[in-house]
């Protein structure tokens, strides 16, 4: 059963059983106050009536003000014969179409010492009957007065108001559920539209599909905003994890790459120094003893083979440190992934400064390296991981020796509301403004020095992973053929500012 059903039928039961309960309500009403009136006449007309009774051994009836719908009628017990007729109204036989009318009594051991109301129907015609007991000194009955009221017309009013009740009831209910149905329609039309806007987007339509609303307001346009937001918070979601897949497999595809270059080296130097000793080996055991010519020649291409063999060595020595380096670098990018979590100290970073400045002065480089100023570092504390720290100025330094063939390279401090900035300027090829960006993506490498230095093209993005954990944040300005200048911004220590 559909929930608009369920919600009509409901709609209507409720409509149905409350206008029951109006119906009875009002009926009860109409009749209380149609029968109040006619009883109120009754009790007048038997006051009156009993006024008129003289007690004797034969009691008459002497009426008053009677009308044509009422009928008296007085049952006298003292006769021989108990319930016979002793008097009655002579309007009792006319317009009942008989030649006698009688009202049904009880009997004298039935009868309460009080007035009571009966209906009945005497010879098909309905009566309202009141019946008053008449007592002697001794509280005996010794007759019975009934007053009669014709209520044919009341009973015929009561009867088409039952009608009228009945039939508007149906037809209430009736209406009510068409309308419920048109209504439920209606008002269940918008979650059709969600359940169709869902089953487009199970059958493949895109999470940008959203739902039209009306009534911002509602139940249901709260309800459409609510999932139109979980729709665009899924788009935004299933895009950052094509994104996240893309750059993965981007990642999977470079990382196999870098490494697969210094693997091939390896292997192709192995191969050859395989080669030369197994060649040199076949050679003396087809040389044997043949002469002081042929030694000369063998301990020549023994000398040969073995700077060869030194080349072959070197080579290996070099990409094996190269795929150290960035497998330590994807170790690194993995931590990044995998959310691991540094831990913080409070470090003074003009030593830390320094500490850096001195070890960069050692690496291999062809500019001159030139410290200072870094006066801006006085005092100056910042919370983070001293080696990660130490870790991202190197990344910052070596980039600063590789695109520098030729100028300086130098590490200086500056200050600025809250921040301490570490800043690395070269003197080098410097970066062209659409790729500045860019240059902080994994294995991402700028197009002019493809080819010409070497790297993988992971150090920034390290470095922007170790900024991200310190809560720092680089500036990055750079003209090509003039040099670049990459600063990092680390917020400083709260003790430190709250002192300035």
């Amino acid at each position: 059963m559909s929930i608009r059903l369920r919600l009509t039928l409901w709609y209507s039961g409720l409509l149905a059983v409350a206008l029951v309960a109006f119906g009875v309500i009002i009926y009860g009403i109409v009749r209380s106050n149609t029968m109040s009136d006619i009883k109120v006449n009754m009790k007048r007309i038997a006051a009156e009536t009993r006024v008129g009774v003289t007690w004797n051994i034969n009691l008459r009836v002497i009426p008053r003000g009677i009308d044509n719908n009422i009928y008296l009628q007085l049952i006298n017990y003292n006769k021989s014969v108990i319930g016979t007729v002793d008097d009655k109204t002579e309007n009792m036989m006319p317009s009942l179409q008989r030649d006698e009318l009688t009202f049904p009594f009880p009997k004298q051991s039935e009868i309460k010492h009080e007035i009571r109301f009966v209906s009945k129907d005497v010879n098909g015609a309905p009566f309202l009957i009141l019946e008053e007991p008449l007592l002697n000194e001794d509280d005996s009955v010794v007759a019975l007065l009934q007053v009669g009221s014709y209520i044919g017309r009341e009973e015929g009013f009561l009867a088409q108001l039952r009608n009228i009740l009945w039939l508007s009831g149906v037809a209430g209910v009736i209406a009510a559920f068409f309308l419920g149905m048109f209504l439920s329609r209606k008002a269940l039309m918008p979650i059709n539209r969600v359940t169709e806007a869902a089953e487009r987007i199970q059958s493949g339509s895109g999470l940008g599909l959203r739902i039209p609303r009306e009534k911002p307001n509602d139940e249901i346009g709260r309800l459409t905003d609510t999932l139109n937001g979980m729709l665009s918070g899924l788009e935004r979601a299933y895009k950052t994890l094509e994104d996240s897949n893309a750059a993965q497999r981007r990642f999977v595809s470079d990382a196999s790459h870098e490494l697969r270059t210094p693997l091939t080296t390896i292997r192709g130097n192995v191969d050859l120094l395989e080669k030369i000793w197994i060649s040199d080996k076949m050679s003396r055991q087809d040389d044997g003893d043949d002469g002081y010519a042929s030694m000369e020649q063998s301990a020549l291409s023994a000398l040969d083979k073995q700077q060869m063999s030194l080349e072959s060595i070197r080579d290996i020595a070099d990409e094996a440190r190269r795929m150290s380096g960035l497998v330590n670098d994807l170790l690194s990018l993995a931590r990044a992934d995998a959310g691991y979590a540094m831990e913080m100290e409070e470090i003074t970073l003009r030593a830390l400064a320094e500490e850096a400045s001195r070890r960069a002065a050692f690496l291999p480089r062809k500019a001159e390296w030139a410290v200072g100023p870094l006066e801006a570092l006085d005092g100056v504390e910042v919370r983070g991981n001293r080696d990660y720290l130490l870790q991202l100025l190197f990344i910052l330094i070596e980039n600063g020796f590789k695109y520098t063939p030729k100028g300086v390279v130098r590490l200086y401090a500056q200050k600025s509301e809250g921040y301490v900035g570490l800043s690395v300027a070269d003197t080098g090829i410097g970066i062209h403004a659409e790729e500045v960006p860019h240059i902080f993506e994994r294995f991402y490498r700028v197009d002019v020095s493809r080819g010409e230095t070497a790297g993988t093209g992971l150090g920034l993005s390290i470095a922007k992973w170790i900024a991200d954990m310190h809560h720092a944040k680089f500036e990055v300005r750079t003209q090509p053929g003039e040099g670049t200048v990459i600063t990092l911004w680390l917020p400083i220590a709260q003790s430190e500012s709250s002192l300035e």
